[in-house]
């Protein structure tokens, strides 16, 4: 297993990128830390690892309180000596970013998607990477999407947002390599079986003319092999992106777009 005896805490847990990317790493070794606003869905899924023969706990934590991570965070070093992985899956609510063209959204709901996934990023991999670098080892992921690099229409502030965590996450990277610590992005593209891109699909599917398979389709169709990407695949590549196997990996964003976006 190549995340053996790994203490890994992913914020935003509750959600389907977190828990998938939970569930790959405890399957692969890790003890894994669940956390997220509330706790009932983090124990669903800290019952199903568990039960699954993996290690997980839980912890109610707002990714977007610097207190309460800071707080949750030594609790757990003092606990069970580090933490090795980072890894954050918070998301916001599409309701309150897409659907409205830029030159009609206001600055407060713009802005909104860049200050939450941006300070939630920085709050959480700057407090991991001050333990992280007493042990010189560790690993911070996030995920950002294809908006980062692709110019799309109706998304408010969200591709601003993916692109800035892809400029933190090459900077933390500058700073933080010398001290051991490798910092990578995961960016996949047109994940149907997330609650987020039905959200999605609800406020821009009416827009386009398009019911949910016709939505599915266009996702494939802008893909090499033709087909969605599955959470599962996401969840694989973070974990072995986690793993000692992609020492070689920092300052980066791994593409799981499928073609859909050139390097």
């Amino acid at each position: 297993m190549i995340l053996q005896d790994k203490v890994a805490v992913i914020y935003g847990a509750a959600g389907a990128i977190g828990g998938a990317v939970a569930r790959a790493f405890a399957t692969e070794g890790a003890s894994v830390v669940l956390t997220g606003r509330a706790k009932a869905p983090l124990e669903a899924a800290a019952r199903d690892i568990v039960a699954a023969g993996g290690g997980a706990e839980v912890a109610e934590v707002d990714a977007l309180d610097e207190q309460a991570v800071q707080a949750h965070l030594q609790s757990l070093v003092e606990r069970r000596g580090r933490v090795d992985i980072s890894f954050n899956a918070i998301g916001v609510s599409d309701k309150k970013i897409f659907g409205v063209p830029l030159i009609e959204l206001d600055a407060e709901r713009f802005s909104l998607p860049i200050a939450a996934y941006t300070r939630s990023y920085f709050i959480t991999a700057r407090l991991a990477a001050r333990h992280m670098i007493r042990n010189k080892s560790g690993v911070i992921m996030t995920v950002t999407a294809l908006p980062a690099r692709s110019g799309t229409r109706l998304n408010g502030g969200y591709g601003s947002a993916t692109a800035a965590k892809e400029a933190l996450t090459r900077d933390l990277s500058a700073e933080l390599a010398p001290h051991g610590i490798r910092v990578v992005n995961l960016r996949p593209h047109g994940l149907p079986e997330t609650k987020t891109m039905r959200e999605l699909f609800d406020i821009k599917g009416p827009l386009m003319g398009l019911n949910w398979e016709q939505f599915n389709g266009y996702l494939a169709g802008t893909t090499h092999p033709r087909r969605v990407m599955a959470l599962r695949e996401v969840a694989d590549m973070a974990a072995l992106m986690a793993s000692d196997r992609a020492s070689g990996m920092t300052g980066t964003t791994v593409n799981l777009t499928m073609g859909s976006l050139d390097d």
